[in-house]
């Protein structure tokens, strides 16, 4: 809260007027920087399945991003698909698959969030994953990222600017 001692009897009112106009600057902020937050994170589950590619028996995951989007603006904890019964605590089917961690301030974070993709093909060797579908998932996922990084950024250099008065 900026200093506004000096004001005398008009302090009350600005100090009211300030947090709801410093609250509408910050707002767009706040929805991309979620965005973000949870489009790194779906990238790193598309990487996971991506990296498991080869490996048997291995279901590929995923979640709906609108739906966490929604979620994580409105407050309630983001509730996707669980896994199977038997699929243990870090999100593999089997010891030799690649363990999904989660990344610091994700809400996706709980792997019994994560829902498993849809098989298209299924494999011999009981692996879900359609490496062109990720690939193209990870392209458009990586595109969508970028537009809201540069959004992120663009904001912030207008807000700082506008602080400066150039």
């Amino acid at each position: 809260m900026p200093h506004v001692a000096s004001l005398g009897p008009c302090r009350e009112r600005l100090t009211t007027v300030e947090v709801p106009m410093f609250s509408n600057l910050t707002n767009a902020l706040d929805f991309q920087s979620k965005g973000l937050v949870l489009r790194a994170e779906r990238q790193r589950v598309i990487a996971s399945n991506i990296a498991n590619a080869d490996t048997p028996g291995y279901s590929g995951r995923d979640f709906d991003f609108k739906k966490a989007m929604a979620e994580a603006t409105s407050g309630p904890t983001i509730a996707l698909a669980p896994p199977s019964s038997g699929t243990p605590a870090d999100g593999t089917t089997n010891n030799r698959h690649i363990p999904l961690t989660p990344i610091e301030g994700s809400s996706i974070g709980d792997n019994n969030k994560l829902g498993y993709t849809i098989q298209t093909q299924p494999a011999m060797d009981g692996n879900s994953v359609d490496l062109d579908r990720e690939r193209a998932n990870f392209v458009d996922n990586s595109v969508r990222y970028e537009a809201t990084l540069r959004f992120i950024n663009g904001s912030s250099r207008t807000i700082l600017s506008a602080i400066q008065g150039q």
